[in-house]
């Protein structure tokens, strides 16, 4: 007979696998809408794609609440392996669609498959002591990756399906070899994994179930997770485009770019746990919104043209303007040499390769021949010319970062929840994820928004770092009350605190 430790270790390696497929399957419309689209199969509009795209995400965010609600109830062996059944059906007929409505719908019963993330972490949390939450939840959390083998796999696998091109209504196996993934994983996750459920949990009324979403801070760690996960989600799928249009790559391409981002985030997402155990989560928290809000500051501007006064040329005497050449200016018999604007001062860089800015200078007549100069009068004027357009790898690396800080900042969040609400896990982790999930679907749209109203690509990263700064302010907010609550003699120490991982005593919010 197997003990509680081996089979809690089952447990979250199986909830873990479950997860990295329904998330891969969660993420499928983005790269399957994107092909069927380019390819001609069907012609839809902008809007229709991004409905096409968003509307999974959005059944997978709003479904979190109710799964979390019936785990706690029912644990999450049964919830799990009916939830990747019925997800499985749904994506299988997503095969037979042939009418944007009927793509809607099949988007809408395959989209269930996102919620399984709320199950996830109530099934995980039951398993493990307080201490050891934080290290398993982002284990499990790791599953985020199968966003990454969507983005990376998916196309190939178009490719292979179609011959290349060859015989574009073979797409349609596509849905169906992920619903067969998602049957086969229902079954051996049901005879592999063990029932339980926190106990007095099952007795509780909904009335009882749903009380602790009336606390502030539980929406508070649902706009973190908004920005954590919600924006880990828009961006897996966002920076394709990005790519495509910023940096003119193939999609092809754009997507193993934007797997550099993805995949190392689901991965970190586990020492993102660890971390938060050692820690302690809101220390964890201020690392992470630090590092998105100094990272989202440099990919702001990809691109800048600066031309600036520079130094000119002054008379040394009063005199007559005699002659101007290309190089000269003569006042009299005095000689006076400029630089003029050469071909080496017209900046053509590839957008790929410039990685730090590059400046020219040159200087322009201002006078006319027969004209009359006083002393230390300007002869020329100077102009300083500054470009930077951002390197590709440079752009890339500070993504890969804000990927990391956000796999890290998930777990940080999700330790919160079953510290403050250890027997409502399901519930209140079906709700920060239905939070974030909608940030995931919200998230698109208004980077929709603001590239139309702006032009700008970059304003995506405004709106993150926006966003962080928000969150950085309130969770400070909070910390600072915390600390002035219990210990008033610590708050002018907040800084060494922090230093000292200190956070992690502290364990109760208002």
């Amino acid at each position: 007979m197997k003990s509680n430790q081996s089979k809690a270790r089952i447990v979250l390696t199986m909830n873990t696998i479950a997860f990295t497929i329904c998330f891969a399957v969660w993420m499928m419309n983005g790269v399957l809408i994107t092909y069927l689209v380019d390819n001609g199969i069907y012609v839809w509009d902008k809007v229709q794609i991004g409905w096409l795209i968003g509307v999974p995400v959005l059944t997978g965010a709003i479904m979190r609440l109710p799964v979390g609600i019936l785990t706690d109830k029912y644990g999450g062996r049964i919830v799990y392996t009916v939830l990747m059944i019925v997800a499985s059906v749904a994506t299988y007929f997503m095969s037979a669609a042939d009418t944007y409505n009927e793509f809607i719908i099949a988007g809408l019963g395959f989209g269930i498959s996102g919620s399984s993330f709320a199950v996830g972490i109530a099934y995980t949390s039951v398993w493990f002591p307080k201490e050891k939450q934080g290290t398993a939840l982002g284990i499990f959390g790791a599953g985020n990756a199968g966003a990454a083998i969507t983005s990376m796999g998916a196309p190939v696998l178009l490719i292979y399906l179609t011959n290349n091109g060859a015989d574009l209504d073979a797409w349609r196996m596509m849905p169906k070899i992920y619903a067969l993934v998602l049957l086969v994983m229902a079954v051996v996750f049901y005879f592999t994994t063990y029932s339980k459920v926190v106990k007095g949990s099952s007795a509780k009324t909904l009335s009882q179930r749903l009380a602790p979403l009336k606390e502030i801070r539980v929406w508070r760690f649902g706009i973190y997770y908004f920005l954590v996960f919600g924006g880990f989600v828009a961006l897996a799928q966002w920076l394709i485009p990005y790519y495509v249009n910023v940096y003119t790559m193939s999609v092809v391409t754009a997507g193993m770019m934007a797997a550099i981002f993805s995949f190392p985030s689901g991965i970190i997402r586990a020492v993102g746990g660890w971390m938060s155990d050692k820690f302690g989560a809101r220390l964890v928290m201020y690392i992470v919104l630090g590092a998105i809000i100094f990272s989202t500051a440099f990919v702001i501007i990809p691109r800048m043209e600066i031309q600036s006064p520079g130094e000119g040329i002054m008379t040394k005497k009063s005199g007559v303007v005699t002659e101007i050449t290309e190089s000269t200016i003569t006042v009299d018999d005095k000689v006076y040499t400029f630089r003029n604007k050469s071909k080496a001062d017209l900046i053509d860089v590839e957008p790929n390769i410039l990685v730090f800015p590059k400046n020219s200078f040159w200087q322009v007549p201002v006078v006319e021949v027969g004209e009359n100069v006083a002393k230390k009068q300007l002869l020329a004027r100077g102009i300083t010319h500054i470009f930077f357009q951002a390197n590709v790898w440079i752009f890339t690396f500070f993504v890969f970062i804000i990927g990391i800080m956000m796999g890290i900042g998930k777990a940080a969040v999700y330790k919160f929840i079953p510290e403050y609400f250890p027997e409502d896990v399901g519930v209140v982790g079906g709700i920060v994820g239905v939070v974030g999930g909608l940030g995931g679907f919200v998230c698109p749209v208004i980077f929709g928004y603001l590239l139309k109203s702006t032009g700008l690509w970059t304003t995506t990263w405004m709106f993150f770092f926006v966003l962080s700064i928000i969150c950085l302010i309130w969770l400070h907010l909070v910390a600072r009350k915390m600390i002035k609550t219990r210990a008033p003699e610590l708050l002018s120490d907040l800084e060494e605190k922090l230093d000292a991982g200190s956070f992690n005593t502290l364990t109760t919010e208002n």
